[in-house]
């Protein structure tokens, strides 16, 4: 499949995950080159991951894990950050999610929205076996869909505060295999890396392996072609 370069014609943009530290495997470098760019980029998380630290319980791991997502995302030029308090490892794909995410579009307002891959596996087709995605990222993903256009009808949630928001041009879904559309990162890899070495804490815990090798060999995984390029993949949606 040919791979175009993403549409730039929008000023504001939503990224939406499910956990701390989500952005940051791909997206974040992504979002280095549009803020240097002059673009206004937010975050959205569903959760503040509190459950994914083994050994740390979730009333530790939760403030924690917020903190190392704030700085994290300051490192890429992102200032705010919005948690929408929803528990770790048990998000629902239903209208309770969807209302949340309704209203922080209508919050934020963006002409772009953009999401984590959110398939079965991570594997692809015909291969067996094959790895997982979370069970959070596949509820996730669907209800960002979703809620793009529940951000814009007026009778959905009626009880929403926000007023309607109706300016979402496109919807961004990460691609990593075979993208259609894609952001040229060659000069945001090194604040691609830095940006998720924020996260050291947990990724301590993930590996003996030192955290910034850890990180740049999640970001090399993540953006570096057959070809040398260096890329972000996304598949496209109209809002």
């Amino acid at each position: 499949m040919a791979t175009s370069p993403m549409p730039d014609d929008w000023q504001r943009a939503l990224v939406v995950a499910a956990h701390p530290d989500d952005i940051e495997y791909g997206i974040a470098a992504a979002v280095a080159v549009w803020t240097a760019a002059g673009k206004d980029v937010h975050y959205v998380l569903a959760t503040r991951g509190e459950a994914g630290m083994e050994g740390v319980p979730p009333e530790t791991a939760g403030p924690l894990r917020e903190e190392e997502e704030r700085r994290s995302a300051a490192v890429v030029g992102v200032t705010e950050v919005e948690f929408l308090d929803h528990r770790d490892g048990v998000l629902v794909a239903g209208p309770e999610l969807r209302r949340d995410l309704a209203a922080a579009i209508r919050r934020h307002r963006p002409e772009l929205v953009v999401t984590g891959y959110f398939g079965p596996t991570w594997t692809p087709p015909g291969v067996s076996p094959a790895y997982l995605n979370s069970a959070d990222h596949q509820a996730l993903g669907q209800c960002v869909l979703d809620a793009v256009a529940d951000a814009a009808n007026e009778w959905i949630f009626r009880d929403l505060a926000e007023p309607r928001w109706t300016g979402v041009q496109y919807i961004a879904v990460q691609e990593p295999s075979d993208p259609p559309h894609e952001v040229a990162v060659e000069g945001q890899v090194d604040a691609a890396v830095r940006s998720l070495t924020e996260h050291r804490r947990y990724l301590e815990l993930l590996s003996d392996v030192p955290v910034e090798e850890q990180a740049q060999q999640v970001i090399d995984m993540s953006t570096l072609t057959e070809d040398g390029r260096r890329r972000v993949g996304f598949r496209l949606f109209w809002g």
